[in-house]
């Protein structure tokens, strides 16, 4: 058994069209639907690119991993897929985007460099990397965005592109005029990218993916993680004009949630983004050109399934498609993620798995909460590893695509630490109290915020559109205190004993009295007579009564 597991980077969990989006065609993410089980209600542990990330590479909520934003280091020694596959004889491949942060100050104080196989892996979120290229190549006065190298822009430069950053020149701008159209720009979303469509990031990290499949020994995983449809919203013809403002779902949003807003919610909605994309004409622009990334993505995506499909190697490939979280696009009058309604922190997510046990869900919706830490068990049961679920927090999603009787997920839990940007100071708030939690048990959401503000409340059975916070008043007092009991209940759960599983623990239990160590006894009747073996009987010579030792020779 392989696995193929594709992360597309900023995708809304209903742009798809086996989601029902009523414009945007998805055939072969589709395909991929119809091979597998389609979870309805996932969602990502933090709505922001690093730490959404590392919770899906640790399987681990984003308090217990503690790279909680990014640029955040994912701390030395911390447990990866990589380390959990390779326990079960399985190779892990990183193809594409991690947006992970070295420790590099706890890799030197163990004495790793980066040349070393094990200090690779740390250095690399635990894959083996074919290809890392995090996509962001921006420059300005200060220097690049992204100071490691570009295989990418190395790339272009291979094919033609003659600049000193193609990837700002070509892949992420067009022209207009005779002058260049970048993508940073909103106005500019409607301009092709100006660089041939086989050239541009989807299609060459495909390629890339290809390339390591045709020269793969297995089992392998290859996590093949793209950066679209990720902004800057720009992308090369014919996907540049597939869509026009006729084809945008009107935006989610309600003047009720403008009428006294949470403090942080009000914050959000009054950034550069959020004001951006309450401008129709910029929703007019950007959510084309979206929707044009998605569609190739899904052109690239039936070339992975095409290969497989060819090469029989679909028959022993397990794949998964899901995103690390959404995009708001204007709903809720915001912009970019960060926040908790659905277009932000829920994800696609797709899963085939080969196997005959898989048949009877074949093409089938599961609508069970589960999360992205749900995938690294997954995996390793898949695989038939045994799931160290002192370490790993999720639950295994195996039972769901084979039919198999399981106990539901009661909640799920989302995080997010905003203390580095400017809101934090802007709301007055301390960076350690910087913290919001979601709690969603299926019907009722829950936001919990530190620092002093009240929670926010949705009713997502009456208000499927999240636009009234129920909080705002004590009519339901009591449904937040419940939520909050849950929230507790999570708070309190073993999350870092991790060097020793029950199993261990079970096992040690007694182990030291079978050894000599027998405290606390009376008279030694309290325990079996082997366990006091090496402690009863004749007495060795007597010392108590010489003064001299020397007399005994």
């Amino acid at each position: 058994m392989n696995i193929l597991f594709v992360m597309y980077d900023q995708l809304r969990y209903d742009y798809l069209g086996c989601a029902g989006h009523p414009y945007l065609q998805t055939p072969n993410f589709d395909r991929l639907s119809a091979r597998g089980v389609r979870f309805t209600n996932a969602y990502v542990q933090s709505p922001i690119c690093g730490a959404s990330r590392m919770c899906y590479y640790t399987g681990r909520y984003a308090s217990s991993h503690g790279a909680q934003w990014n640029g955040f280091p994912l701390r030395v020694g911390e447990m990866t897929l990589g380390d959990h596959l390779r326990d079960s004889g399985m190779d892990c491949w990183l193809i594409g985007k991690t947006h992970m942060k070295v420790d590099a100050k706890g890799m030197a104080r163990l004495g790793l460099t980066a040349e070393s196989t094990i200090g690779a892996r740390q250095a690399e979120c635990g894959f083996d990397v074919w290809v890392r290229d995090d996509g962001l190549w921006g420059e300005g006065p200060d220097g690049f965005y992204d100071e490691k190298r570009s295989p990418y822009n190395e790339y272009l430069k291979s094919q033609g592109y003659n600049t000193e950053n193609p990837w700002a020149d070509h892949a992420n701008a067009g022209v207009r005029d005779g002058e260049l159209a970048s993508g940073w720009m909103f106005q500019n979303a409607d301009c092709p990218a100006n660089i041939r469509e086989e050239h541009s990031e989807t299609p060459w990290l495909t390629d890339e993916t290809l390339r390591f499949i045709e020269q793969a020994r297995g089992p392998w995983c290859a996590h093949v993680s793209y950066i679209k449809p990720h902004w800057p919203y720009i992308v090369p013809a014919p996907y540049h004009d597939m869509y026009g403002p006729a084809q945008i779902p009107e935006a989610r949003r309600s003047q009720a949630e403008r009428e006294d807003p949470h403090p942080i919610f009000g914050a959000y909605m009054d950034t550069k983004v959020s004001r951006a994309f309450q401008d129709d004409e910029v929703r007019d622009k950007v959510i084309p050109a979206y929707m044009g990334l998605i569609r190739q993505c899904d052109d690239q995506f039936g070339r992975l399934l095409d290969h497989l499909e060819a090469s029989g190697e679909i028959d022993n490939t397990m794949i998964v498609l899901s995103s690390d979280h959404g995009d708001y696009l204007g709903d809720h009058w915001l912009g970019e993620k960060d926040l908790f309604h659905d277009p932000s922190v829920k994800v696609p997510l797709i899963i085939y798995d080969p196997r005959p046990e898989a048949d009877a869900t074949r093409g089938s919706t599961c609508d069970a909460l589960v999360e992205s830490i749900d995938l690294a068990p997954t995996f390793v049961e898949t695989v038939g590893g045994k799931v160290a679920d002192h370490i790993l927090e999720g639950r295994s999603l195996v039972p769901y695509l084979h039919a198999r009787p399981t106990e539901d997920r009661e909640f799920v839990i989302s995080e997010y630490d905003y203390s580095v940007t400017p809101l934090c100071e802007k709301l007055g708030v301390a960076p350690r109290d910087a913290r919001l939690f979601m709690i969603f048990d299926g019907r009722f959401k829950m936001i919990h915020a530190e620092g002093g503000f009240r929670p926010m409340l949705f009713d997502l059975k009456t208000d499927p559109d999240e636009f009234v916070d129920l909080a705002k008043d004590e009519t339901h007092a009591a449904e937040i205190d419940r939520l909050y009991g849950l929230l507790g209940k999570w708070g309190r759960r073993m999350s870092q004993r991790v060097t020793r599983s029950d199993d261990d623990i079970r096992a040690m239990r007694g182990n030291s009295l079978r050894r000599g160590i027998l405290p606390f006894l009376k008279d030694g009747s309290e325990v079996p007579k082997e366990w006091t073996a090496r402690y009863t009987g004749t007495a060795p010579r007597d010392y108590t009564s010489r003064k001299d030792l020397s007399e005994d020779t």
